[in-house]
């Protein structure tokens, strides 16, 4: 691995820790609160691509899952794994491949609405429906209840969504991200 992939792999994982220092907000009716931490997942894939984006996720996660309180709220340790949050954490991981599988596209088109979806889908839809899935094991929450609790998320993701695609248009036109 390059001293440019490790610096920016490291500087990934700052951005994620750094987003977890904003207080979570809980929403009461969910145990899952509103994070701004899935602004750096979605900036590690669309950024870094698949392969050193997914890199600082598996880290980070990695961190987490030995203890260090890295998560919004000061939580980690192996049980977020097998909490509330467990599905969502297991999205931000598959969906920052899937960002950063796409980072060609992104490259490639200069439609806004073409980019956020390129963002929106695995970054929000898809960690939400994992999220979904893992309220459900845990907390034996029904599908149904479950899959609408998540659509309070959506607002906020959006304009997570396009927060990111405006640095990231920024961003990879610089030299240390244009791989």
């Amino acid at each position: 691995m390059k001293v440019k992939d490790m610096t920016v792999i490291a500087m990934m994982i700052a951005i994620i820790i750094m987003l977890g220092l904003i207080p979570p907000v809980p929403l009461g009716f969910i145990p899952v609160p509103i994070v701004f931490q899935n602004i750096g997942i979605m900036l590690a894939g669309i950024i870094l691509g698949a392969k050193r984006g997914g890199f600082a996720v598996v880290l980070f996660l990695i961190l987490v899952a030995i203890g260090m309180p890295l998560l919004s709220g000061g939580s980690g340790g192996i049980s977020v794994f097998v909490g509330p949050t467990s599905g969502y954490l297991m999205g931000w991981l598959v969906s920052t491949f899937i960002i950063g599988y796409a980072k060609h596209l992104f490259i490639e088109t200069k439609n806004p609405i073409f980019r956020c979806l390129i963002i929106w889908l695995p970054g929000v839809l898809f960690v939400d429906i994992l999220g979904s899935i893992g309220l459900m094991i845990v907390t034996n929450m029904n599908v149904t209840t479950a899959l609408i609790s998540n659509l309070a998320f959506l607002p906020g993701d959006t304009l997570k969504v396009i927060f990111v695609v405006t640095i990231a248009s920024r961003l990879l036109k610089l030299p240390l991200f244009s791989r």
